[in-house]
């Protein structure tokens, strides 16, 4: 009897930080590594919507713009041919939240770390803390000093 095995999914947060993008870089070597697929989630709010540590979001958001910021981020970060191996998928709804539901069924969550610390990390919490504490699979922090080839 053969088997069909669907491709490992790869989930990898995006906010356009160089951290998202070292992490985005790691994710497409480990998908090509263990025969994945990379899908690139970013998380949106509306003002308002968000508690008092959520990341402030222009009152002027246009989803098909930030859509297509995006797919320009993948394409700037891992070039055409990378990037057309990438699924893009912008979603509404807390970035913890919304990584850790898209980590659902996947081998791997790959975020980025901004490196905050002491003080500021306590009163804002981290994206990438949470999302280890919660994720249905396990989790690579990518530090944004990281250059993978």
């Amino acid at each position: 009897m053969e088997t069909q095995h669907s491709a490992a999914k790869i989930v990898v947060g995006v906010d356009g930080s160089p951290s998202s993008q070292a992490a985005l870089r790691w994710a497409m070597r480990y998908a090509g590594l263990v025969g994945g697929k990379v899908e690139a989630v970013t998380a949106w709010e509306v003002p308002g919507e968000a508690s008092w540590s959520a990341p402030a979001v222009d009152a002027t958001f246009d989803e098909e713009d930030a859509q297509r910021r995006l797919v320009d981020e993948v394409r700037t970060v891992l070039g055409e041919e990378g990037a057309s191996l990438v699924r893009e998928r912008l979603v509404h709804g807390h970035p913890v939240e919304v990584l850790v539901d898209a980590a659902d069924g996947a081998e791997m969550l790959v975020v980025g770390s901004r490196g905050r610390g002491g003080f500021r990390r306590a009163l804002l919490g981290s994206v990438s803390q949470q999302v280890a504490l919660h994720a249905p699979c396990p989790v690579t922090i990518v530090r944004q000093d990281v250059h993978v080839e």
